[in-house]
């Protein structure tokens, strides 16, 4: 049962929604804001994590003092920890003067830490000694500062797998997840699909001075079965473009369908890995470059092998390859991988590795391994995001589906500034 105090929030919050998973998401930060307890907000990107940090702050006793949330993703990795923890004068290069940071700013208050899963090992640990004392020490200093401030973090990474990468502290997670909140993904809220929609289109049509746009019975259903993977975030720039472009304010599923990026049925086919390995692919740009990657590594394991059979040839000793590994007759090797897209290049095998089973191979010929130059389709696809988006590397971050750091390492790396 939804109480009073829930439908309260939702109203001061702007929350909309009444499913079971969202209430219960709520009701726990509502339980836990009295408390001094840290808090991990977990949920896939564009959920909205961020409304809980605020609702725990403003119910907590520390609601007079400072609110300070932080981008983790968003801050290079050579600044952080200046920018968390302040530095001194002089601490490096155009350090002019002394700074307070983040955790100086909000003692007495709350910082929320967006993205925690993005902050390097370093930091990492500098985090766990403010949670476990209550101390930091700036950067070129060597005197130990107080803070008093409650964290809330939040991420959409999977921390559990993580850790197991090596890439998260098991001490800080388990330090940050003394209450867990899991904020559902849309799909999980089908009740809510249409709920949001209505509001976004009220509240556009109020923006621009339009009527609002309305679905018919079919354009509903295609609204609640898509599977939202960009969340209400997508949910509201969708409804935002129709709003806008539209001129038929009732709005059908064919039309509906022509603003929905990837329908049902032409998604990218299921791409199952290693089960070992535990991964998942978040993107359809995350499986390519797994697709891509495998391809290079299968053709340089084939050239390996056509470059020892060569090898036993020239020396008279030919074996038939080892069983883990298809055997592939010299004059018949000749592998080009269909394109995945038009902007993606052929992986063919040079015509030089084709010779002639009797060219003669020197027993000191160096076997090198052939790059696919995948490194300039990343930078041709950072160079493009930078163009489309004029410049603004948050925007250009959030087409390519990456943290603001990587990119700005992605930039200095390929020398795009």
């Amino acid at each position: 049962m939804v109480t009073s105090e829930i439908q309260q929030v939702k109203l001061k919050f702007g929350i909309i929604g009444n499913s079971e998973g969202l209430n219960r998401a709520i009701d726990i930060a509502i339980q836990v804001a009295p408390t001094d307890l840290s808090v991990l907000i977990t949920g896939e990107s564009g959920v909205g994590k961020e409304h809980f940090p605020k609702i725990i702050h403003q119910n907590s006793s520390r609601k007079h003092g400072q609110y300070i949330a932080v981008n983790c993703g968003a801050i290079p990795e050579g600044t952080i920890d200046s920018e968390l923890f302040g530095h001194e004068k002089g601490a490096f290069t155009g350090a002019i003067g002394e700074r307070k940071g983040y955790f100086g700013e909000a003692n007495g208050g709350t910082i929320f830490l967006d993205e925690v899963g993005e902050l390097p090992l370093s930091t990492q640990a500098r985090l766990l000694r403010v949670l476990e004392t209550g101390e930091f020490i700036k950067v070129g200093s060597s005197k130990v500062e107080k803070t008093n401030v409650r964290i809330v973090a939040a991420t959409n990474v999977n921390l559990a797998q993580a850790i197991v990468d090596g890439r998260f502290r098991e001490d800080l997670y388990y330090r940050l997840n003394t209450v867990p909140i899991k904020i559902p993904p849309l799909r999980e809220r089908s009740e809510d699909i249409f709920l949001l929609f209505r509001k976004f289109a009220s509240d556009f049509a109020e923006n621009y001075h339009m009527p609002p746009i309305q679905l018919t019975e079919d354009a509903r259903k295609v609204l609640i079965s898509y599977p939202w993977p960009g969340n209400i975030r997508e949910l509201k720039n969708i409804t935002e473009q129709i709003s806008i472009i539209e001129k038929k304010r009732e709005i059908d599923a064919d039309i509906l369908q022509t603003y929905i990026p990837l329908h049902q049925d032409a998604r990218f086919p299921t791409v199952v890995g290693n089960g070992s390995q535990g991964k998942s692919f978040d993107s359809e740009r995350e499986i390519l470059y797994k697709v891509l990657f495998d391809m290079r590594n299968d053709v340089n394991e084939l050239k390996k092998l056509v470059h020892e059979i060569m090898s036993e040839r020239a020396n008279g000793n030919v074996q038939q390859p080892s069983s883990s590994v298809p055997y592939y007759p010299q004059s018949d090797l000749h592998l080009v991988p269909a394109q995945l897209n038009n902007n993606m290049p052929t992986i063919d095998i040079s015509s030089s590795q084709k010779k002639s089973p009797h060219a003669d191979i020197s027993d000191t010929d160096e076997y090198v391994e052939e790059s696919l130059s995948l490194d300039d389709v990343e930078k041709e696809m950072v160079k493009k995001a930078l163009e489309r988006n004029h410049g603004k590397r948050k925007n250009a971050a959030k087409d390519l589906n990456i943290s603001e750091r990587t990119l700005y390492r992605k930039i200095k790396e390929y020398g795009l500034e």
